[in-house]
């Protein structure tokens, strides 16, 4: 960063004042491209060694670090991190390799009292505990955005916003398991944390303005106390085009398709897509193929696919077609909650105007407060309340069913008294 970066870095914030308007209440005269890191791209750590001295750095740092991830999505099987950045002051900047280095434990460990900052934390957490980094308290910028009441999230729109800086974002979709990552990937990686601490601290300053601040920590604590989720159930049922299967025999062969594509997958190391696509899966499925022969003349099955191929895709939908029809897959999956909302009407017309009225009510506070409506609360959380209200209909018995599904105690504050009002009127 030039001279003049730095001084426009101390003096690019300037609110407008009152609830962020369209631009997100902040103004840059001229937004100034970041081309390239402070003290440059910083070398891939990819030993031991290398590994130790970085730990030591950032535990001898100060304040909240920056932390981001790169994974390879749609190229490599799963959501594993190839690219690991951070930035903390006293330290600099770090990019490191948890191919080389998939212990990153004692990394975690030594900035495990310290804030982390990460935009959109729910994405990379996951990949992060994987390698042995688990925050214990943390600030999620996009989150942050989205309560102050900013209507663009994505990383270089609030960096540009907030902070007056034009971010280079042409490479979050490469493939970040190339080996070796060619350096305007890395400028890429290292610029994503370079601002981010700035931009933690912009937002703080604005949340505590608008009287948010306090939530915001809420739904932080939220997202660092969370468990892992939980495997999820039937994922097949998740394949694009699902919706146009219809009978069980044909939903066999969807589970048994994509059960054998992930299993390729996952031994090629390769995203599922790859192996074979969802449409492909859900046109052999609705065509029922007899034979090799008819199952190439699908859409997805073409010429390039070769012989040995097809014979395994086909053995799957054989599998399917012979299957007992005890063992065939149910229509839908189990409902763990209310039904779909457009069949309210039909099965409970009472339920159905308790919803348009809790509906109407949150979202109408969702814009006197400036934020988007599923911030506020869940709409699954509406459903559910809606769906099965408390006996007594009261405010405290409506309070505790939020507190029951998950609500933080500022979105129970807020949508109790409306939620209350929208139950009572259509009992």
């Amino acid at each position: 960063m030039t001279d003049a970066q730095e001084t426009a870095a101390d003096t690019s914030l300037r609110t407008t004042g009152g609830a962020p308007p369209d631009d997100g209440g902040f103004v840059a005269e001229v937004p100034i491209p970041l081309l390239e890191p402070r003290e440059g791209i910083p070398p891939v750590i990819a030993d031991e060694a290398s590994l130790a001295e970085v730990v030591a750095a950032f535990a001898a740092g100060t304040g909240p670090v920056a932390v981001d991830a790169e994974r390879a999505s749609g190229y490599r099987y799963g959501q594993r991190a190839y690219l690991v950045q951070l930035r903390r002051e006293g330290a600099g900047s770090a990019l490191v390799d948890p191919v080389a280095c998939p212990d990153l434990s004692a990394l975690g460990d030594a900035i495990a009292d310290a804030e982390w900052v990460l935009h959109a934390a729910t994405q990379d957490l996951p990949c992060l505990r994987e390698i042995g980094m688990v925050p214990s308290r943390l600030f999620d910028t996009e989150l942050a955005g989205r309560l102050a009441g900013f209507p663009r999230v994505g990383l270089g729109a609030m960096v540009e916003n907030v902070l007056g800086y034009v971010l280079e974002k042409g490479h979050s979709a490469v493939d970040w398991s190339t080996r070796p990552l060619p350096d305007p990937w890395l400028r890429y990686a290292a610029l994503d944390v370079e601002l981010l601490v700035d931009l933690r601290d912009a937002l703080e300053k604005e949340l505590d303005r608008q009287g948010k601040l306090d939530w915001a920590h809420q739904e932080f604590d939220a997202i660092a106390s969370a468990p892992p989720a939980p495997p999820r159930k039937d994922p097949w049922r998740r394949t694009s085009g699902m919706h146009k299967v219809r009978r069980r025999r044909q939903m066999a062969v969807v589970r048994e398709l994509w059960t054998a594509r992930d299993r390729i997958a996952q031994r090629r190391d390769v995203s599922p897509g790859k192996v074979l696509g969802d449409g492909a899966i859900v046109e052999a499925a609705l065509s029922l193929p007899v034979n090799v022969h008819a199952l190439s003349a699908l859409p997805g099955f073409g010429h390039r696919t070769g012989r040995r191929q097809l014979e395994q895709w086909q053995a799957a939908v054989d599998r399917a077609k012979e299957l007992p029809d005890a063992e065939l897959p149910q229509p839908g999956a189990p409902l763990a909650g209310p039904p779909p909302p457009r069949a309210w009407a039909d099965k409970d017309p009472v339920a159905a105007a308790r919803l348009s009225a809790a509906r109407a009510a949150v979202s109408s506070l969702a814009e006197t407060l400036n934020m988007p409506q599923e911030n506020l609360i869940t709409p699954d959380t509406v459903r559910r309340v809606c769906w099965e209200p408390p006996g007594d209909r009261s405010e405290a018995a409506v309070a505790e069913a939020l507190r029951g599904y998950g609500a933080r105690p500022w979105q129970i504050e807020q949508v109790t008294p409306l939620l209350t009002e929208a139950l009572k009127q259509n009992v």
